[in-house]
């Protein structure tokens, strides 16, 4: 089976269609009004309700690390950004019942992709992307946020679980 190509006309060989269709679409936008924001001094409203940021660790409201070192998100953050050192908590804490707290937590921001994966996985509700946006450094190194970093930026978490609660 032969296919036949349609046969143009002038008007259609001569690409004044498509510039005249460009054209047009150009000059209805310049009416429009200029959206231009002064970074640094507004900051910016465009993110919607399901913008993705920078993940951070979070305290429960009794000021304890809420991570207890499963390694979950370690496993399935897509670029390895994470990296999970377990430790163990102090036998005689009010806390004494949850097996292990994270020695060491770094999350490198120059690889992470900002899936949300890791929120996701999260079993203990630790780990939140938060709406941060503008993370910069002069270095590499400063751009691996270690768990102080971390803990800095997500503060405390008001929620409704309290597994760690003695009863």
């Amino acid at each position: 089976m032969m296919l036949r190509r349609p046969r143009l006309s002038l008007w259609e060989k001569s690409y004044l269609p498509q510039i005249l269709k460009g054209l047009w679409l150009t000059f209805k936008h310049i009416p429009r009004r200029k959206v231009t924001e002064q970074y640094p001094e507004q900051r910016p409203t465009l993110h919607g309700p399901h913008y993705r940021g920078a993940p951070v660790l979070v305290k429960d409201p009794e000021g304890r690390v809420k991570c207890v070192s499963c390694q979950l998100c370690e496993f399935v953050c897509p670029p390895k950004a994470i990296r999970i050192t377990p430790g163990s908590r102090q036998p005689g804490g009010p806390d004494a019942n949850v097996e292990k707290e994270p020695k060491g937590f770094d999350i490198d921001m120059l690889r992470c992709i900002y899936c949300g994966l890791c929120q996701e996985v999260c079993p203990e509700e630790a780990i939140f992307l938060k709406r941060h946006f503008a993370i910069t450094g002069y270095s590499r190194e400063e751009l691996v946020f270690d768990k102080d970093k971390l803990l800095e930026l997500g503060g405390v978490h008001q929620d409704q679980i309290w597994k760690w609660k003695n009863k």
